[in-house]
């Protein structure tokens, strides 16, 4: 069988019903780049094939996102260069193929996440200031909001514009995503981020997949606390992006347990692993 988002894979499907079958939905697309536009541009595609309409908001410095017919671009300015974003970008994710203790790991992961989030901080500002574009969101009356919670600017814009929002992740630091669906988490059978560990743990291994997640008891505050300082003065009220994450409506997660170790789900979590693989037919061979 075939796998591709032309064999209507749950992702679209489920954008379709949120949308409304009936008439044509607007969906609103706010800033998704790397490696998952990839993925989410096919279904955007089959979308606007649909009868919906897209707008995409993005920063004028991007990674891959381009203008298409398939779909309305609005950009914003931000203030740093391709080159700037290029090397912070490479320098985050790098960190995933090096060597080294957990702690000489931790301590690069921390540093490439500050620099990173950085970009982030910066590029969501810029947004939420923008007051012509942010005008021009109220006015449009769109439907829904598709994000990666990763780079949480969507995730306050959908609590602004009172908008049912579909997450659309790999993964989310610091298990965020398990707290904020409250889906089990249990340290015995699900292995941390870096631990080495798979689902089939010793005793002793599952203590230290426990001992894994103290790091993160201040990790995701240092990473989210400029975004939920962000959120709280453009809302103008005391919030925390933990706190707007728990208003995901659904959340699309790009894993496969054929490649991925098994985890709990919660009704609204839907793995989409097949949406990253482009659609082929399989050659047609005789059997003797």
């Amino acid at each position: 069988m075939a796998l591709g988002l032309s064999a209507s894979p749950p992702a679209v499907l489920l954008l379709l019903s949120l949308l409304g079958l009936a008439a044509a939905g607007k969906l609103l697309v706010v800033w998704v780049d790397g490696s998952p536009w990839f993925s989410m541009r096919e279904g955007l595609n089959m979308l606007q094939q649909k009868g919906h309409e897209v707008v995409v908001v993005v920063p004028e410095v991007s990674l891959h996102v381009k203008p298409s017919e398939n779909f309305v671009m609005k950009t914003y300015p931000v203030p740093f260069t391709q080159e700037e974003m290029d090397n912070a970008i490479k320098a985050y994710f790098n960190i995933t193929f090096e060597d080294g203790s957990f702690f000489e790991r931790f301590f690069k992961t921390v540093e490439a996440s500050k620099r990173f989030t950085d970009f982030c901080v910066s590029s969501c500002e810029q947004l939420l200031r923008n007051k012509e574009l942010i005008r021009y969101l109220e006015e449009s009356k769109f439907d829904a909001i598709l994000t990666d919670p990763f780079m949480p600017c969507g995730v306050i814009l959908a609590e602004y514009l009172s908008l049912p929002s579909i997450y659309f992740l790999r993964e989310m630091p610091c298990g965020l995503d398990f707290e904020a669906t409250q889906c089990p988490n249990p340290p015995s059978y699900v292995p941390r981020s870096l631990s080495g560990l798979t689902d089939r743990m010793t005793f002793f291994q599952r203590v230290k997949n426990l001992l894994f997640d103290t790091p993160n008891l201040f990790l995701c505050n240092f990473v989210f606390d400029p975004f939920s300082k962000l959120a709280s003065e453009f809302l103008q009220r005391e919030v925390t992006v933990q706190n707007l994450f728990r208003k995901g409506s659904v959340w699309l997660l790009r894993m496969e347990f054929v490649l991925d170790y098994p985890r709990p789900l919660m009704p609204n979590i839907i793995p989409i692993g097949g949406a990253n693989c482009a659609h082929k037919e399989l050659p047609q061979s005789n059997v003797v």
